[in-house]
């Protein structure tokens, strides 16, 4: 048995970097034991890895990762850790509204995992395609001001994983993984704000966004609320933990204090018949109240993250004009029309 596999289950030693070099390097020899992946992605799943088998996860992919192009500048991604509540893809639309007030976004994301629809099934529906490169990406940076990055972003050695287990469930046993997702991500943004549905795995997860700003210079925020969903909450507080190269903080936000309504989960919930329809509904502003209400505090997010503003309220404003005046749903036909070389 290998020893990263050994050391999870035993849970009486750390996995450093060069246990997870030798596990990475005989995954991709396919020289691994029959069974061991499944064992690794379980016991990974199982509880969050401590600090020292986390880091050199991260740090062993990461650097197993091509160069990644430096010039993605004052960009931001939103993306959350799934789980959770079901909601309607809350980040996705935000990311288009916030591209369309003038914030640079890169949005990764994934299908689904514990929901019906991901950010990628949802853009498949709307006919949006996802960048296959660095250079697509970029591309699409500049013609639209936001790029819907695809799966070349993240480690190939996950892709491998995922084979090496099938014909098990994937979602289930790499849950760990999907988790640790928006660390895995290797997009050169600026910032990143990420949400937390599982109070478990939070620790874990500050961990991560610790590492993440201190080798890369990103600036991380780490998003909670009670209700467990993982976008900021426009009727309930959040708690919004900040990582940057030289030290964290954290701060409240509390919605009323933006003067935003009073609402429930449910109304946040999917239109399960039609769900890409219902996503332009809120986009075009004629969705539940609180559902754009929610759209709107993290598109202000990502331009208060992004660091374009520093003001909540106007930057509210400014993303309820966009679905008001029709920038945001018009941002979704540009970017289809550009799917077909129509622009």
């Amino acid at each position: 048995m290998h020893d990263a596999v050994a050391a999870l289950i035993e849970q009486d030693r750390p996995v450093d970097l060069p246990v997870w070099r030798s596990f990475w390097d005989r995954l991709h020899e396919g020289a691994l034991r029959r069974g061991e992946t499944v064992a690794l992605l379980a016991s990974l799943s199982t509880r969050m890895p401590d600090h020292a088998t986390l880091t050199g996860l991260l740090d062993s992919l990461a650097e197993r990762r091509p160069a990644v192009p430096s010039d993605f500048d004052a960009t931001v991604n939103i993306v959350g850790t799934g789980g959770g509540p079901r909601t309607f893809n809350i980040s996705t639309a935000a990311a288009l509204v916030a591209a369309a007030m003038g914030v640079r976004v890169v949005k990764t994301g994934s299908r689904a995992y514990t929901g019906s629809l991901g950010s990628v099934d949802l853009l498949e529906r709307l006919g949006i395609p996802l960048t296959s490169s660095y250079e697509d990406t970029h591309a699409s940076l500049e013609r639209f001001g936001i790029a819907l990055a695809g799966y070349f972003v993240y480690p190939p050695e996950l892709a491998l994983l995922t084979r090496s287990v099938l014909p098990l469930d994937v979602r289930k046993l790499g849950r760990c993984i999907n988790t640790l997702g928006p660390f895995l991500a290797g997009i050169p943004v600026s910032a990143q704000v990420t949400g937390v549905a599982d109070p478990r795995v939070e620790a874990g997860l500050r961990q991560a966004a610790e590492h993440t700003a201190r080798t890369t210079g990103r600036s991380v925020w780490l998003c909670t609320n009670e209700a467990g969903v993982d976008e900021l909450l426009g009727f309930a507080p959040n708690r919004v933990c900040t990582y940057e190269g030289d030290g964290s903080g954290e701060f409240r936000l509390d919605p009323a204090a933006l003067g935003l309504r009073p609402g429930s989960l449910e109304e946040l919930r999917p239109r399960c018949d039609d769900p890409a329809g219902y996503f332009c509904e809120v986009l075009s502003g004629q969705g539940a109240p609180v559902a754009e209400e929610a759209v709107c505090l993290n598109a202000a997010a990502l331009a208060v993250a992004g660091r374009l503003t520093g003001d909540w309220r106007a930057a509210l404003d400014a993303a309820r004009e966009v679905l008001r005046d029709g920038r945001a749903l018009g941002l979704v036909g540009r970017l289809r029309s550009g799917a077909t070389g129509h622009a």
